[in-house]
């Protein structure tokens, strides 16, 4: 793979582990900020509410993104490196980032013991991602285009010959557009637009 491409997956998958009565309820998503993790868990809290615990991980990002690889795990009550960190090593081990899964437990009533809880977090994420359709993303920049109506012309060229994405476009006497490229080509949009006169061009992280 490309420095700017990752691998994540398409949807939403589920899984399922069992051990002694005790039932692993794996949940994986496709995440794109630190802000869609929290109401996805919560979601999970309110919908599984007489569960034990709500174990999670998540990754997000590729070392060359702006604010690189950042992962957390939460045990969420199970004796910790038991939950969120065999949940981790499972999105690291299958090379996926922008995932969060989530492990919804209900106790059986025997005690699985450490290593117990480290096979079934484990085989219980396993299980939704091998559900899950991974599929390859590039990592992408946003850039924020500012010109004065004259410099439509040459701005359209730029955005014709490089293609990226259009985001948004707003036309009056002071003109502006939002857009998403490849990072790998994200400098030399920046640098073919600033060339242009008039024209106030910027990264948006």
């Amino acid at each position: 793979m490309n420095s700017d491409t990752y691998l994540t997956i398409a949807a939403p998958a589920e899984g399922l582990y069992k051990d002694k009565g005790s039932r692993f309820l794996a949940f994986a998503y496709p995440v794109f900020s630190e802000s869609d993790i929290k109401p996805l868990v919560d979601a999970l809290k309110t919908e599984y509410y007489d569960a034990r615990h709500h174990c999670y991980a998540w990754q997000l990002g590729i070392e060359a993104s702006e604010g690189g690889v950042r992962f957390r795990a939460n045990d969420d009550g199970e004796p910790a490196g038991s939950a969120g960190r065999p949940i981790l090593g499972q999105l690291l081990s299958r090379g996926v980032t922008n995932v969060l899964v989530v492990v919804v437990r209900y106790f059986g009533g025997i005690k699985l013991g450490v290593p117990g809880l480290i096979a079934a977090y484990k085989g219980a994420t396993a299980d939704a991602l091998a559900a899950a359709e991974v599929v390859e993303r590039t990592e992408n920049r946003e850039v924020v285009v500012e010109f004065p109506y004259l410099a439509m012309n040459e701005v359209m060229r730029v955005v014709k010959e490089m293609a990226p994405e259009v985001l948004g476009q707003d036309f009056d006497l002071a003109c502006r557009m939002r857009l998403s490229i490849r990072l790998r080509d994200a400098g030399s949009l920046v640098d073919r637009m600033a060339g242009i006169e008039g024209v106030n061009v910027s990264l948006s992280s």
